[in-house]
């Protein structure tokens, strides 16, 4: 760039500097206005280049025609006068007046500062001006262009003005922070002049990708609290001139490049603080001092205050989120170059940042929540163009994605049905070709969630732990600190102690209302709401390897052979839909009534229907508590959000209750120290969702057809809510025993103090125990209540019928016998406990298969708990109760005379027996066998007895090898035996009563 200035002026003994001049007590009066109607071109450019610069060639002239200070150029007037050309200011000269008045700048003061003023003032004055002539306009563009060198020369190379380097001074940085109006701060004329000039000067790209630098710098020191806006807006503006995001996106600093002595958790934290764009998504409400300033007291908040100050954080995050979202696309929009690198700069955080789902987490180890709830926000964002609500461009997601280098890593994580060694031979095998920018975006959005707003979802979970356990040692503080004598130094100790748990807790309870405060944010959420909907369909087209979309319909069970593309994608791909809808269904469902449709109760239905697709037992017990969650009643929706579509929908009819009832079954055992606890929370949930959709009779329909075409199925359903029907009452009923024995332990007056307390603490554990254990028990006597009514005949199968009379049996001497009183506790409802409901409930399940023949001989048969004793006490207590009408007693009386006419039969029949020959008799259950089937083993059982085991054990009970139902062999030679057996004995025994008879008449 020339200049025809190619060194430093020494600063004339008469030169004035404008600073000169402000530091003067008494200046000239300006000059007076002048009338530029008939002006010559030569006084024009005098006046105007005077104006601009604020330089004067008149040493008695102070001001301009504004009262602005002038500077005198003595060095350039000299030169004019022995030129003997008239002494103006003109364009041929205005490059050294520049110069001249630019050197004459005191050191102490930048000489950017100068130069910028001038620049803006020529803008103004070739904006102001009115269709200039060719002549005025060639003077106000070369006073432009030379201005504009100047400004690059005054930071780039300062030695040109006689000055040494001064990093304060050579810098852009404070300019583009201060609003382009002042007329110290960058204005877009200037961006676009220097941005104009940048393929012809070499220096300019590194002026502005310099002092981005410094912006971020700074701006990595501070907060939400502080000034940060000017520091955005600098970005925002700048944004606006793709060639500067290209420069600024190759510049070193863009990425981190981690040095071999950086640790892991230094490498994690990086990207927000090292990174060019790092400090401007780091500003976030979720920052330590910023939630304190919006929740500053936060134990004795009220509600009203937390959400006024949760919709004021949620405002300041909105506008932030919204200028990194128009960065952001401003570097995708800005070429191939800043496409990439701002790519990578994504990825990088999420790659870095895998520790921030580690269970045990050091916050200072990995990225602050509110830099990842600002990264996934923005990524949403990016995807939200091709989200349309038809899912034509779903397609566009590619799977081998995930097979072509991509840039998101998965290769530690846990997979959704593939183990390491499967996972790294099927990513080994390197697909070619190049991945779009829809894929890109969408598999580095899925890895944002999960290390991002989901995180921080999971992390409301952990803060509500320590919130509860601060608050109980914040009490127990309190009340030790009442015994402990003033002044004393355990009291000055205590003090120091209850202090530091009043500080962690206000800071947990503060970052906890700011973190449900950012995550409940409704156009936020809405539109990771959306991109969840987006990965549910995509999943299920790659599980079913079909082209599926909302409205189509999915053939299942899947096939068998899952896809491997589907088993090796990461585990959070299904996660990370399941933990965003149900956090989204407790804090907000509102939103979800415009945002979901079918293809979330696909989603669960699918995967709970083909569930060897799925390895992680918890991750299929979240499609339970999905679709439970989605049946509680919201506004107009009494069914919830899903409860008309798993009513309704062909395929929820089709499907649901299968996939329910095998889910039953399967979470029996799924291998982890919890299960055991936590399948009955899973079966509740089951029990939830059947209740909401057997008003529809096709359910009814379908556990029928399960019954007669899948009725090994079936039978291990039945056994399986048996048992935790069994158990489940056993544990509650054997709590309340204990709670009577409590509350009648604590009304003695004779207790010590210690006694006392350990009782009161032995009876609060069992009452908690017991509240839990009778919701299921009533949600479970429920299901089975609404099956019997439906469904008598599969009731009363042999492998079913024998331990459902026991189990009703058992209980109902429990509810009605000699030690009911036992069960008389204070507040009963407190345990979710009435036991005039729950024995109305036995009976209705008596009632409803007293019809049945073989339910009435199984009552009969059972020799352990019936008891006519018990039927006669249950009879007065459902009449002096009111509990059931007169026909339902009726029925009763009934019931009651048929099981004691078959307990008669039954002891006759076995007298007439007799000892049961060795070869008839079950080998495990000592019975005479009915239908004896031969094992694999060689051994022979009656079926009934292998059906038994099988349901809890699926091997052979001889020599333990595995075995199914369907690998027995009737032995049809033995069974004719025992029939034939029998029927002599009876024979004989018929005999000897009609002899017995004869002989009695003759007597």
């Amino acid at each position: 760039m020339e200049t025809g200035i190619t060194r430093p002026l020494k600063r004339h003994p008469h030169t004035r500097t404008c600073a000169d001049e402000e530091a003067s007590p008494a200046a000239a009066p300006p000059a007076k206005k002048i009338h530029v109607k008939d002006e010559k071109i030569d006084d024009w450019s005098d006046r105007v280049l005077s104006d601009v610069f604020r330089v004067t060639l008149d040493v008695t002239r102070a001001l301009d025609s504004r009262g602005a200070r002038l500077a005198y150029l003595p060095n350039l007037k000299d030169e004019i006068e022995r030129s003997g050309e008239p002494t103006k200011l003109t364009a041929l000269n205005i490059d050294q007046a520049i110069l001249e008045a630019a050197s004459a700048v005191p050191a102490s003061r930048p000489l950017f500062s100068y130069l910028l003023p001038c620049f803006k003032r020529v803008v103004r004055a070739a904006s102001t001006s009115r269709r200039p002539t060719p002549e005025k306009q060639a003077v106000l563009d070369e006073a432009k262009r030379l201005c504009m060198s100047h400004c690059i020369f005054a930071l780039t190379m300062p030695d040109l003005y006689g000055r040494e380097p001064n990093a304060s001074h050579d810098t852009l940085a404070p300019y583009l922070l201060r609003h382009h109006e002042n007329d110290d701060g960058v204005c877009l004329d200037f961006f676009n002049e220097a941005v104009s000039r940048m393929k012809e000067d070499e220096q300019i790209a590194p002026i502005f990708t310099e002092a981005m630098v410094q912006i971020s710098n700074k701006l990595a020191t501070m907060s939400m609290n502080d000034d940060y806006r000017p520091y955005v807006n600098c970005l925002v503006t700048y944004s606006r001139y793709p060639a500067l995001l290209d420069a600024l996106a190759q510049h070193d600093h863009f990425l981190v490049t981690p040095t071999p002595g950086m640790t892991k958790e230094q490498i994690a934290v990086s990207s927000e603080v090292d990174s060019i764009l790092g400090p401007f998504f780091r500003i976030s409400p979720l920052q330590p001092e910023v939630t304190k300033s919006y929740f500053a007291n936060p134990r004795t908040i009220d509600p009203g205050h937390i959400k006024t100050s949760q919709s004021a954080l949620q405002m300041t995050l909105k506008t932030h989120q919204g200028d990194l979202t128009s960065i952001i696309n401003a570097f995708v929009r800005s070429g191939q170059t800043a496409r990439n690198r701002v790519l990578d700069w994504f990825a990088f955080i999420v790659n870095t940042n895998h520790k921030r789902r580690a269970l045990q987490l050091n916050p200072t180890h990995v990225a602050s929540d509110g830099f990842m709830v600002n990264v996934t926000a923005t990524l949403d964002q990016l995807c939200e163009p091709f989200m349309d609500a038809s899912f034509s461009k779903i397609s566009k997601i590619d799977i081998d994605y995930l097979r072509r280098n991509p840039r998101v890593n998965i290769s530690d994580e846990t997979k959704l049905n593939a183990d390491q060694s499967s996972s790294d031979e099927f990513y080994d095998k390197k697909v070619e070709g190049t991945s779009n920018f829809i894929s890109e975006v969408f598999f580095l959005n899925l890895a944002a969630h999960h290390y991002g707003s989901e995180a921080a979802n999971s992390k409301l979970k952990d803060l509500d732990k320590d919130i509860k356990h601060f608050q109980r040692a914040e009490k127990e503080m309190s009340e030790n600190m009442k015994k402990l004598p003033n002044n004393s130094p355990q009291m000055f100790a205590a003090k120091l102690q209850y202090d530091k748990i009043i500080n962690v807790l206000e800071k947990s309870m503060a970052l906890r209302f700011s973190i449900e405060g950012v995550l409940t944010d409704k156009s936020m959420q809405t539109l990771s709401l959306q991109f969840m909907r987006y990965v549910t369909v995509w999943l299920l087209r790659v599980a079913s390897g079909s082209a599926y979309v909302p409205g189509q319909s999915l053939k299942l069970p899947l096939s068998k052979d899952s896809p491997q593309e589907f088993n090796c994608l990461p585990e959070y791909a299904l996660q990370d839909v399941v933990d965003n809808f149900k956090f989204v269904m407790r804090f907000m469902p509102q939103i979800m009534m415009s945002a979901v449709g079918d293809e979330i109760a696909a989603l669960c239905i699918t995967f709970l229907r083909s569930s060897e697709y799925v390895k992680n037992p918890y991750l299929k017990s979240s499609l339970v508590t999905l679709l439970f969650s989605g049946t509680f009643p919201m506004y107009h929706l009494s069914r919830g959000i899903l409860g008309d579509i798993l009513v309704g929908s062909q395929f929820a009819n089709e499907h649901l209750l299968h996939a329910l009832m095998k889910f039953y079954i399967e979470c029996e055992s799924s291998g982890v120290s919890t299960a055991f606890y936590d399948r009955f929370n899973i079966r509740y949930e089951i029990f939830q969702v059947m209740k909401t959709i057997w008003q529809n009779s096709v359910y009814k329909e379908q556990l029928s057809k399960e019954s007669k075409v899948n009725r090994q199925f079936f039978v291990q359903f039945v056994n399986l809510l048996l048992n935790d029907a069994t158990y489940l009452l056993d544990e509650a009923l054997s709590k309340l025993a204990k709670i009577h024995d409590y509350q009648k332990q604590l009304l003695d007056q004779s207790l010590s103090p210690e006694d006392r307390e350990k009782v009161q603490s032995d009876m609060e554990q069992a009452e908690q125990q017991c509240q839990s254990w009778m919701s299921l028990v009533n949600e479970t006597m429920a299901m089975m209540k609404l099956f019997t009514e439906a469904l008598k005949d599969a009731f009363t199968m042999p492998e079913i019928v024998g331990r459902l009379a026991s189990m009703l049996d058992y209980n109902l001497e429990t509810l009605v016998g000699p030690k009911r009183g036992n069960l008389k506790v204070e507040d009963a409802k407190k345990y979710n406990f009435d036991a005039k409901t729950l024995l109305s409930g036995f009976i209705d399940i008596y009632l409803n298969l007293g019809s049945q023949e073989a339910f009435i001989d199984a009552v009969a048969a059972d020799g352990r708990s019936y008891k006519p004793a018990n039927f006669d006490a249950a009879s007065k207590i459902l009449s002096g109760k009111g509990l059931k009408t007169p026909e339902e007693l009726a029925k009763w009386a009934t019931l009651k005379q048929k099981v004691a006419k078959a307990k008669e039969i039954a002891d006759q029949a076995e007298v007439d027996l007799g000892e049961v020959p060795s070869e008839f008799e079950d080998p495990i259950m000592g019975i005479l066998m009915e239908d004896p089937v031969l094992l694999p083993s060689k051994a022979i059982v009656d079926r009934s007895t292998i059906v038994q085991h099988l349901l809890s054990d699926a091997r052979d009970p001889f020599n333990r090898n595995p075995m199914t139902i369907e690998d027995v062999i009737p032995v049809d030679e033995l069974r004719r035996q025992v029939q034939a057996w029998k029927a002599e004995r009876v024979a004989i025994a018929e005999a000897k009563l009609a002899g017995d008879a004869m002989d009695t008449t003759a007597g």
